[in-house]
């Protein structure tokens, strides 16, 4: 009887994209099995190449608008609607992304997520029911004060005028008007996808944990962190919700707190709202004897609800096996052996710079591929 596999990776980071490292999978398994019934489903879990998966996982299409970057600069930004006209989907990234700011000018006290809320406005325009929002990838820590000021939200400081962008502009903020924000926000649905679980505040919060690499110096921390709790403060105040406490809050520099706040959104862990969308499970139940998975490096932090561990789980609810192809295995990644993951491999055959491997990490991919392939026709043959 012919057999039929899942092949659902993460994107290999700065190396392969998710649908590259499906394909060179696929590669692989075909070397050794022609006939093989191979469906596949790229994943990602809020972040980069979300919007790609969940168009193409659901025949829809993709646009691009020019928003205002981190900087203040203009950038293009794409997104998606899905397949049933219905559902936008926006990457914070695309438009408030870390890449989109040059190494040497990474400062989170000056970045915006205006751009953000510029997409978000251009969804509204197309009368949809839904926006799901991935927020990981930021170069921010405005707490989504500026994806709230693009959507009519009037953050004004003590002297009755706008803020600036950035951090440093809400430091400023005396006090919030959401009067006039765009009234067609009532009749949307917005869904949050996010992969971490940090407060809006403390050691464990935006700051501290994410805005060095955003650029941040060791002493800026406790001042962008001191700006959030300010923030935090004027929301309960002013729109009487508690954000600084709930988890995902502190993702994407507070994107997730600005999220809640002004748009009542609704947040989930990506990894499920793309299996959700991409119908994941109703492939699992119409039959298939092994999932393949995979990302750029399995670690402890992979067993915390990354994309293989959100597949394997469904994959074991299902009672099939799931195989990790992976670059690099990291310290703890055995954490991810009791989460429905049965076994996993690297993709590096040999000692090999780290640049070497991401520069044939699509060869190095289906090599391993077939060579896993090779070892279940031991056990699938006829």
């Amino acid at each position: 009887m012919m057999k039929r596999i899942i092949i659902a990776p993460d994107s290999f980071k700065e190396s392969l994209d998710a649908q590259h490292a499906a394909a060179a999978i696929a590669a692989g398994f075909q070397n050794v099995f022609p006939a093989l019934e191979m469906i596949l489903i790229p994943m990602a879990d809020g972040g980069e190449g979300m919007v790609r998966t969940l168009v193409d996982g659901t025949g829809g299409r993709l646009l691009k608008n020019r928003v205002t970057g981190p900087l203040g600069r203009p950038v293009d930004a794409c997104w998606g609607i899905l397949g049933d006209e219905q559902t936008c989907v926006i990457e914070m990234a695309a438009a408030s992304g870390l890449p989109l700011v040059p190494p040497q000018e990474r400062n989170p006290m000056i970045t915006t997520t205006y751009g953000t809320g510029e997409l978000i406005r251009h969804a509204l325009a197309t009368n949809c029911k839904r926006i799901i929002v991935g927020i990981g990838g930021s170069a921010t820590n405005d707490g989504g004060a500026g994806m709230a000021q693009a959507l009519g939200a009037r953050l004004l400081d003590a002297d009755g005028r706008e803020i600036g962008y950035g951090a440093r502009g809400v430091g400023t903020l005396f006090c919030l008007d959401i009067g006039q924000m765009d009234p067609r926000l009532k009749d949307v649905d917005i869904t949050v996808a996010v992969d971490v679980k940090n407060p809006l505040c403390g050691p464990n919060g935006a700051s501290y944990v994410y805005a060095p690499q955003k650029g941040a110096t060791p002493e800026m921390l406790p001042v962008l962190d001191e700006i959030l709790r300010h923030y935090a403060k004027i929301i309960q105040r002013d729109l009487k919700i508690n954000v600084a406490d709930v988890p995902g809050s502190g993702a994407a520099g507070g994107l997730g707190a600005g999220l809640l706040a002004f748009l009542g959104a609704d947040a989930k862990p990506g990894i499920d709202v793309v299996l959700d969308v991409v119908g994941m499970e109703a492939v699992l139940q119409s039959g298939v004897d092994l999932v393949v998975t995979g990302e750029g490096e399995i670690n402890q932090q992979t067993a915390f609800g990354k994309v293989p561990v959100g597949v394997a789980r469904l994959a074991q609810k299902h009672g099939v096996p799931v195989v990790a192809l992976v670059g690099s295995i990291g310290e703890g990644a055995r954490a991810v052996l009791d989460c429905g993951i049965d076994a996993y491999f690297s993709l590096v055959p040999r000692p090999m710079t780290l640049s070497e491997c991401m520069e044939h990490a699509e060869a190095l991919l289906t090599d391993l591929a077939e060579q896993c392939a090779r070892m279940l026709q031991a056990f699938w043959a006829e």
